[in-house]
């Protein structure tokens, strides 16, 4: 085999390589000057970092490091708690010291625990969700796995200005609905009859 030959051999050996590697998963950053940069290499740390909404955990849209934004958009952690209960308060803290996004839901009602169970848990608390996996009780180490699996890094990338949203019902409740005395007086308004053709019609108090 001439040299020409193998030289074109191992070009062509490159290419499937550098097809291989571009089927794999893209990155997407911008870098200091403003220029976009697609990659299927993660981005450098001074990249731009992305802007993820409440739906994580946030308050308001706050830019979270790349790594972590990716882990929470594609693997959401919630947690079922209720007050009162040391567990809960012991997963909350640990998922804060880890610098996790997480959204909070309490369970106080039987709509509550029909919500939860709707989720996947089982009645006891604190239940967690990490994208698709789930898990009932407090286990550090479980979390931990849980957590390393769904790509969260292993110790805190958290902005120090995120803030947490505060805990809300895993049901919320229906809006009020109006009052029997205002349907009443709203149903006497429309009920009023038409005055008939002819006939003399004077404001409130007024008398022919």
């Amino acid at each position: 085999m001439t040299v020409a030959k193998k030289m074109a051999g191992t070009m062509m050996a490159l290419l499937l390589c550098a097809g291989g590697a571009g089927a794999q998963q893209m990155y997407k950053w911008v870098d200091a000057s403003g220029k976009v940069t697609f990659s299927d290499k993660p981005p450098p740390a001074n990249a731009k970092p992305i802007e993820i909404k409440a739906g994580a955990g946030g308050a308001a849209t706050v830019p979270l490091p790349y790594a972590l934004a990716q882990a929470a958009r594609a693997h959401p952690v919630v947690l079922y708690t209720r007050a009162k209960c040391e567990y809960c308060d012991k997963g909350r803290t640990f998922l804060k010291a880890r610098g996790i996004p997480f959204t909070e839901k309490t369970v106080q009602t039987s709509a509550d625990e029909a919500k939860m169970k709707e989720a996947g848990g089982d009645g006891r608390i604190p239940f967690i969700k990490i994208g698709r996996a789930k898990s009932t009780g407090f286990e550090a180490a479980a979390w931990n796995s849980m957590l390393t699996d769904a790509a969260y890094p292993e110790k805190t990338i958290l902005p120090s200005g995120y803030q947490y949203t505060k805990p809300s019902p895993a049901s919320p409740p229906e809006p009020e609905a109006p009052k029997a005395d205002d349907k009443g007086k709203e149903g006497d308004r429309k009920a009023a009859p038409a005055p008939a053709p002819g006939e003399k019609t004077a404001p409130p108090g007024f008398v022919f």
